[in-house]
């Protein structure tokens, strides 16, 4: 998690002067010097970026997964920099330990540009080579700014740029904030299976547009939800691996000029033994520093996740209406009194919470579509707010399917005896004698139970259609919902 202060560094650390009341330190870049507080590890660049980008009051450090991934970025160039010769190894040696510090939650607070921010990231990719420089300077015994010994740019951002570094740390972010919510889509399915099991032999009548349809088990519809579940965790579980192909190498544009031609294959290495995933360099690395479509198949898929999980949560809600002018065939477990003057309502709030998180995920998808296709020749600048997009909508949906799961479908039961009710005088049943009977006497007859009430048997046996023998053999309940293989019936006359 981020570090707690981390809001209130953002919003004071720029003004934090010593106790004496000096500047302790001055950096000077391109556009002039300015002076940095004394316990600041970041340097000129964030301090710039904390003017510039006073948006959204939200640091980078919200998302701890984006630190992890970039740390790691940085942690396999300063490697790939020394295999290669262009790194010493005591300055490669700081790097990497300062970025192991990063990686075990250290310095979280010190990552305080805001989320919303131009440049395409470099406000962020600075935030980290100058926290980096830093922590390394005061591993080594030096003062923060001492940077003739550990530079941001020449030392720790050596064979790199933001172009490579960003999208890449942002790969690596999604895909361990992907496997958390895989862990939980997982746990979410198997409660809905385990509660379809529990729910084994309730039959209930199934709807199609709101209409009575044709009798199921009630095992059968959470059934149902569970496979949808699965369905969409393996979609997503292929949305990983298409995020372990990066452009690391590529430097600005793809050309990977001011690196090292072998580098692109050394850091390649080291990321993938630091993560320990199968990473990949992209074939052609002008066209991947551009191509944001990883990004759009993360949201796009995740979408999906969402609106078919917003749609089981209308699903409960319906099934759970009343209790005595609803469906009211289920109940969800009461978590809260649901009104400030009616005395003893209890609303779905659980779903409800759920069904308005997939609503933020369907708009997050639309800003991140919006942001993909701004993209201008070889590069895309909105890679920030496309990070954020995906980090809170991944978070949103991992936590909302935690709440699903344990405040709402562990703790659901069935209404037996209404559905038993309602199955006693169900009119839907003569669908299963059609192949009996014929589908004209079969809605001749369904009309007529309607008006009557009578019971559709004994108008089809008054018929003279079925005798109640057959009528028996053919309504039974693993016939009706097939929810066990059954031999076809023995037709009146065959031997």
């Amino acid at each position: 998690m981020a570090d707690p202060r981390a809001e209130e560094t953002f919003q004071k650390s720029i003004h934090t002067l010593t106790p004496d009341g000096a500047w302790p330190r001055t950096e000077t870049d391109g556009l002039g010097s300015r002076r940095l507080p004394a316990d600041a590890y970041w340097g000129i660049n964030v301090s710039r970026a904390l003017d510039n980008f006073a948006i959204s009051g939200r640091p980078i450090s919200i998302h701890p997964d984006l630190l992890f991934g970039y740390a790691c970025v940085k942690q396999a160039a300063a490697r790939a920099n020394a295999q290669l010769g262009v790194l010493d190894a005591t300055r490669a040696s700081l790097i990497d330990r300062a970025c192991e510090d990063i990686k075990s939650g250290g310095l979280h607070d010190q990552f305080i540009v805001d989320v919303m921010q131009g440049g395409a990231g470099t406000s962020t990719n600075m935030n980290f080579n100058e926290v980096i420089a830093n922590r390394g300077l005061e591993l080594a015994g030096r003062p923060r700014g001492d940077y003739a010994h550990l530079d941001p740019n020449d030392h720790v951002n050596r064979s790199q740029s933001t172009n490579d570094t960003y999208p890449t740390a942002l790969k690596v972010g999604l895909m361990l904030s992907l496997e958390r919510l895989l862990a939980e889509l997982h746990l979410l399915e198997q409660a809905f299976r385990d509660k379809g099991e529990e729910f084994a032999g309730i039959v209930k009548i199934g709807r199609t547009q709101l209409q009575d349809a044709v009798p199921m088990t009630l095992q059968q519809e959470f059934e149902g939800f569970a496979i949808t579940l699965a369905r969409e965790h393996t979609s997503l579980e292929t949305v990983i691996r298409r995020l372990e192909e990066v452009n690391l190498g590529a430097t600005a544009i793809g050309t990977g000029i001011a690196a090292d031609p072998r580098f692109a294959e050394a850091v390649r290495q080291h990321l993938a033994d630091i993560t320990g995933r199968p990473i990949v360099t992209a074939s052609n690395l002008i066209q991947a520093t551009p191509d944001v479509g990883a990004f759009m198949e993360v949201s796009g898929t995740l979408k999906r996740t969402a609106m078919k999980l917003s749609k089981i949560c209308n699903d409960l809600r319906l099934l759970g209406s009343g209790p005595q002018a609803g469906f009211n065939e289920i109940n969800l477990p009461p978590v809260q009194a649901g009104s400030s003057i009616m005395p003893g309502k209890v609303n779905p709030v659980i779903p409800e919470v759920v069904n308005a998180v997939a609503f933020v995920v369907a708009g997050g998808d639309v800003t991140l579509t919006m942001a993909a296709e701004a993209g201008q020749l070889q590069l895309n600048a909105f890679g920030p707010v496309m990070a954020h997009v995906l980090f809170e909508n991944l978070k949103y949906m991992t936590a909302a399917m935690a709440t699903l799961r344990v405040n709402c479908v562990r703790g659901i039961t069935a209404n037996k005896e209404r559905l038993e009710r309602q199955m006693e005088s169900f009119v839907g049943v003569i669908t299963a004698l059609i192949p009996h009977i014929g589908y004209a006497p079969a809605a001749r007859l369904a009309r007529e139970a309607l008006a009557t009430n009578a019971r559709i048997a004994d108008l089809v046996v008054s018929a003279g259609l079925l005798t109640r023998e057959q009528l028996a053999e053919l309504l039974t309940v693993e016939r009706l919902t097939r929810s066990q293989p059954v031999a076809a019936p023995e037709e009146e006359g065959t031997p």
